[in-house]
């Protein structure tokens, strides 16, 4: 029997230096940025009511106990330093941050601040991919199962759809769902929401729970060529009805240029990074109890991770960031 060498392992070269740096100076780096980002909030008009604190205010408090994974009344102390430098413009109590967290209005203002946080790195990002994940809540479903003929039950949990860049893992758009939502729908407001941001996409790479017609052609007409691979119940109809052309076009790039396929598809791995990045770092379980709470509680991880990885590209690829000037 032949015997075939064993194929060399790919590395990749770490930037030991600049990746210590980013990492000793996060925290101190992510309260500038995110102050810096907050402050470009519009403030609401109040009619009525007793004077209630900057919104501003209260986003940076919400990310920064999402950032250290306390509890409210622990995280007080960090948010009586940040009053002294100057990120805050008031004292704020830990049950004024959970109400606060329960507001639906707040959801628009994280989603924005993403986007925002993303945008220093628009020269960088040209490949990009999506995907899923679930968040645990506190709450439990139960059913009944047939098979033991008991009650079971399990914990909740809410599914967060995103789209990132592969190089930098920096998220470009976010939407958040209930747990038994099908992924495919999500492409097109994802795909929307980075390209409407000033991305440009050359590549996106998804897998088969995103495969479907429209969801390819809508990445070819934002410009981008469609890294997903087809279903089997696809791979038996080589010319569906009204798909023509373009449907043969790109299943012959999927069937017959499989190892070049396979080379941007794999791409979609970087995905599966940043869901396990955010979950290894601000924990996979959420603490808020209400529904919408649960929705801006994650959002504020996903953009206490953009910080992180705008910090990282900031040491390592030596790009200038200032929020103050958006």
């Amino acid at each position: 029997m032949l015997q075939t060498e064993p194929k060399e392992r790919k590395t990749y070269r770490q930037e030991w230096h600049e990746y210590n740096q980013a990492q000793t100076n996060e925290k101190s780096k992510l309260q500038h940025l995110l102050f810096e980002l907050c402050q470009n909030i519009d403030e609401p008009p109040q009619v009525m009511g007793r004077p209630r604190a900057p919104l501003s205010d209260l986003i940076f408090a919400s990310c920064m106990k999402v950032y250290t994974g306390m509890s409210g009344r622990r995280n007080q102390s960090d948010l009586r330093d940040a009053l002294m430098r100057g990120y805050l413009s008031m004292p704020l109590h830990y049950n004024t941050i959970r109400k606060y967290l329960e507001r639906e209005d707040l959801t628009a203002y994280l989603k924005e601040l993403i986007i925002a946080s993303s945008l220093p790195l628009k020269s960088v990002e040209s490949d990009f991919a999506v995907d899923s994940s679930g968040f645990a809540t506190g709450q439990f479903s139960r059913w009944f199962d047939a098979k033991y003929g008991e009650p079971m039950k399990q914990h909740d949990w809410i599914k967060v759809h995103l789209m990132c860049g592969v190089k930098t893992n920096i998220v470009t758009s976010v939407e958040v769902s209930h747990r038994h939502a099908n992924d495919s729908p999500y492409l097109k407001p994802l795909l929307d929401t980075t390209t409407g941001s000033g991305f440009q996409v050359k590549e996106l790479s998804a897998d088969k729970g995103y495969d479907s017609f429209k969801n390819r052609c809508f990445v070819l007409v934002k410009g981008g060529i469609p890294y997903i691979p087809f279903r089997e119940g696809e791979k038996n109809k080589p010319n569906p009805s009204g798909k023509g052309e373009l449907w043969k076009r790109m299943y012959h790039l999927y069937k017959f240029q499989e190892s070049e396929f396979k080379q941007h598809y794999h791409k979609r791995s970087n995905v599966e990074t940043v869901f396990s990045m955010i979950k290894a770092k601000f924990g996979e379980r959420l603490r808020s109890k209400t529904a919408t709470a649960q929705i801006n509680e994650v959002l504020c991880k996903v953009l206490c991770h953009n910080l992180c990885c705008v910090i990282q590209s900031m040491y390592e690829l030596g790009i200038d960031v200032d929020f103050s000037a958006s």
